[in-house]
C-alpha cells in the first residue's frame, strides 16, 4: 500500500523525512500567509504543528485566506485549519491556540513546546517584534513574512537576512524596533521588492488590531506562505540557507 508521503520521500530520500517527521513548527497567524504555510508544512510531512490565531474567519478573507470558504465564515480559522490539516495527516500532532497573541502570552507560548523553527505570519506590528526578539533569546529558528499587500508581481518576492529588506513599510518599522532592542541582522525574512501600490490602501477606524487595509490578490499572500515553508523544510533538512 503506497504511502502519502511516498513522492515527498522520493524527492527528499527516508533520511530527511524522519526530520520533518520529528519536528514541531510553531505557525503564529493563520490568515493569507500563514495557513498555505501551516498547511504545506502539513502536507510536506511536518509531524508536529502549534497553530495561533485568535480570529474567526470573515467575508473579507474569502479572495485570499486557506480557511475561507462561505461554509466557514464565523469559525475561528485555528478550528477549521485544525479540522484541513487533520484530513491531510490524520497522524499529525497539532496543538491549537485560539488567541490574539499579546506581548505577555508570547513568553508563555515559546517555552510551551521544544519547537524546531517559528513561522511568523502576524501582521501587527507589537506582537511581531516581540516574537522575533523572544524566538532569538531562546535561539529558536525564525522565519518572518513581511507584507504581502499592495503587490502583484510574483517574481519580485525573496527571501533575505532581515536586514536586506526593503519597499516594506511594515518591515520598515519592524527593523526600527528590532534595533532597538539590539538585532539588526540573524534570521530570514520573505518579502517583495515590488513597490506596494499606495492607491491599494484605506485607512479604517474602530477596528481592533488593524488602522489601514491594503488590497490584495490571492496568489501573492499564498505565495508568501510557501516561501516561508520551504524556509523551514529547507533548514531542517540541510546545513546551509536559502539565500
Amino acid at each position: 500500500m503506497e504511502d502519502w508521503t511516498d513522492r515527498t520521500k522520493l524527492l527528499l530520500g527516508a533520511e530527511k523525512m524522519k526530520l520533518l517527521s520529528d519536528a514541531h513548527v510553531l505557525v503564529v497567524g493563520l490568515g493569507g500567509v500563514g495557513a498555505w504555510a501551516a498547511e504545506t508544512l502539513c502536507r510536506s510531512g511536518i509531524g508536529a504543528l502549534t497553530l495561533v490565531d485568535g480570529d474567526t474567519v470573515h467575508t473579507t478573507n474569502l479572495n485570499r485566506q486557506l480557511p475561507a470558504t462561505t461554509d466557514t465564515i464565523g469559525i475561528p480559522k485555528v478550528t477549521v485549519m485544525e479540522q484541513r490539516l487533520r484530513a491531510i495527516n490524520p497522524k499529525i500532532k497539532l496543538t491549537p491556540w485560539v488567541q490574539y497573541l499579546k506581548d505577555d502570552a508570547i513568553p508563555e507560548l515559546l517555552d510551551a513546546a521544544p519547537y524546531d523553527f517559528v513561522v511568523d505570519a502576524i501582521d501587527t506590528l507589537a506582537p511581531k517584534v516581540f516574537l522575533a526578539f523572544q524566538s532569538l533569546q531562546r535561539n529558536l529558528p525564525l522565519v518572518c513574512s513581511l507584507g504581502a499587500g499592495g503587490r502583484t508581481d510574483p517574481t519580485q518576492v525573496r527571501i533575505c537576512d532581515v536586514a536586506d529588506s526593503y519597499n516594506d513599510k511594515l518591515g520598515f518599522y519592524f527593523r526600527k524596533r528590532l534595533h532597538r532592542l539590539g538585532i539588526r541582522t540573524g534570521f530570514p525574512v520573505v518579502f517583495s521588492t515590488e513597490k506596494p501600490l499606495e492607491s491599494a490602501v484605506i485607512q479604517i477606524e474602530n477596528e481592533e488590531n488593524q488602522k489601514s487595509v491594503r488590497g490584495t490578490i490571492a496568489y501573492m499572500p499564498a505565495l508568501f506562505g510557501l516561501y516561508c515553508a520551504s524556509v523551514v523544510i529547507h533548514r531542517l533538512t540541510s546545513k546551509t540557507e536559502i539565500k
